[in-house]
C-alpha cells in the first residue's frame, strides 16, 4: 500500500472534482492552529486549510487536485520550502517515520505528523504544527538541568581543590624568601598568580550555580557607574584603552543588590577591554559608559570599539559555558543575564565584526 502511494504521489496532476464535505468539519479544520494536507489513496491532494497555504506561502485554492510533484514545481513556493517538503516526504514515506521536525527560514520549529492506515480509509493526512514554544521550554529545562548538575559539581570542586590550593599557597609564601635569595622570585609570583586564577575560576562556578540571595537596597545609578569607573580606569589604561563616562542628566534610582549590579557592569567593561586588546588594528581603544531614562526604565550602556562579534557568537552569547576566550569559563555573561532578569530587567546587545559592541542593560526605576 505504502509503495503504491509513494508512486502515485509523483504522478502528474489530473482534474480533480471535490466531493461533498460536511461544512461543520470543514470549518473546524479551517480554524485550527495546524496546517493540513489531505491526500486520497491515489496521491491527489483533496483538502488544504488556510493555515497550510500560509505555511507554504501560496495563494488559496491553487493546490487542489495536484500531486507532490506538481506541488514541488509550483513557482510561487520558494526553494527552501520545496526542500523541506521533499525531505519530509523521504523521512515519513520512504523511511516510515510517523513525524518529522524541521526549522524554517525564520528560525521557527515545526513538526509534521502523518496519519494513515485503515482508520483513514486509504487517505493520508499530514498536519503541520509550530512547536517553537515547546522547543524553548525544552531548551530552558535542559539549561536548568545543566545548572543543577553544575551546582553539585561546584560543591565537589570547592571541597576537593580549594583546600589543597590553600595549602600550596601557604608553602609557596614560606618558600618566597629562599627563592628571593636564589634569584627565582618570579617563580613564586607566577605560582601565586596561577593559584589565584584557579580560585577565581572555582568562585565563578560557585557563583553561577549557587547565586547569593540579593540584598535589596536603593541604588543611585550615577554612583554605581562612577565607582565602577574608578575600579577599572587604571586597568583600562594598562591595556591601551580609555573609559569615557558620560555624566547623567538626572539622578535615577534602582532597587537591587549593589554587589550584583557592580558585578554585572564590571564584567561587561572587562569583556570590552579584552575585545579591544584582541582587535586587529592598533587604534586607541575606547569604552563608553553612561545611562539615560526611557519611560519607567533606565538604560545603562557599555560600548567599545573592539573586534566585535558575528551573528553565530551573538546567538550563543548568554549560554552557559559558551566562550570565545582561550582561558574563559563561559559563565560571566550567563550569570550577568540571570542577575539582571532577577532584578526585573533585561540585557540587549548589538555588534559588528571589527567595529565594536554595545550592551544595554534595562532596569525598572524607582519612581
Amino acid at each position: 500500500m505504502i509503495s503504491q502511494y509513494q508512486e502515485s504521489l509523483l504522478l502528474p496532476a489530473r482534474t480533480f472534482q471535490s466531493g461533498p464535505m460536511n461544512t461543520t468539519y470543514e470549518d473546524v479544520l479551517e480554524h485550527i492552529d495546524s496546517g493540513i494536507l489531505l491526500f486520497d489513496e491515489e496521491g491527489v491532494l483533496t483538502f488544504v486549510n488556510k493555515q497550510m497555504y500560509g505555511i507554504l506561502g501560496l495563494n488559496r485554492h491553487s493546490l487542489l487536485g495536484c500531486t507532490l510533484i506538481h506541488l514541488l514545481s509550483n513557482i510561487q513556493m520558494n526553494r527552501f520550502k520545496k526542500r523541506q517538503v521533499l525531505h519530509g516526504y523521504r523521512e515519513m514515506m520512504k523511511k516510515g517515520k510517523p513525524s518529522y521536525e524541521f526549522v524554517d527560514e525564520y528560525g521557527r520549529y515545526w513538526k509534521v505528523s502523518l496519519h494513515c492506515g485503515e482508520h483513514m480509509k486509504g487517505s493520508y493526512l499530514f498536519t503541520f504544527k509550530e512547536i517553537s514554544d515547546y522547543k524553548l521550554i525544552e531548551q530552558t529545562a535542559y539549561q536548568n538541568d545543566s545548572l543543577a548538575m553544575l551546582g553539585k559539581l561546584s560543591a565537589s570542586i570547592a571541597h576537593e581543590i580549594r583546600n589543597p590550593l590553600t595549602a600550596i599557597r601557604g608553602f609557596i609564601q614560606l618558600l618566597h624568601p629562599h627563592l628571593h635569595q636564589l634569584g627565582k622570585e618570579e617563580y613564586a609570583k607566577i605560582i601565586l598568580a596561577e593559584i589565584d586564577r584557579a580560585n577565581d575560576i572555582i568562585h565563578e562556578f560557585l557563583t553561577s550555580s549557587k547565586p547569593s540571595v540579593p540584598q535589596v537596597a536603593m541604588i543611585p545609578v550615577s554612583a554605581l557607574l562612577k565607582e565602577v569607573v574608578l575600579l577599572t580606569e587604571s586597568e583600562a589604561l594598562m591595556k591601551g584603552c580609555e573609559i569615557n563616562f558620560y555624566p547623567l542628566q538626572e539622578e535615577m534610582i534602582i532597587s537591587g543588590d549593589i554587589k550584583q549590579m557592580k558585578q554585572v557592569v564590571l564584567n561587561m567593561i572587562r569583556n570590552a577591554m579584552e575585545a579591544i586588546t584582541d582587535k586587529i588594528d592598533d587604534s586607541m581603544g575606547r569604552i563608553e559608559l553612561g545611562a539615560s531614562r526611557e519611560g519607567a526604565e533606565v538604560r545603562i550602556f557599555i560600548s567599545d570599539n573592539g573586534k566585535g562579534m558575528d551573528i553565530c557568537t551573538l546567538d550563543r552569547l548568554f549560554s552557559p559555558f559558551f566562550t570565545t576566550k582561550e582561558n574563559g569559563t563561559g559563565l560571566g555573561l550567563s550569570v550577568s543575564d540571570r542577575i539582571i532578569k532577577n532584578h526585573g530587567g533585561c540585557i540587549s546587545v548589538s555588534s559588528r565584526v571589527n567595529e565594536g559592541t554595545r550592551f544595554v542593560i534595562s532596569l525598572p526605576l524607582i519612581q
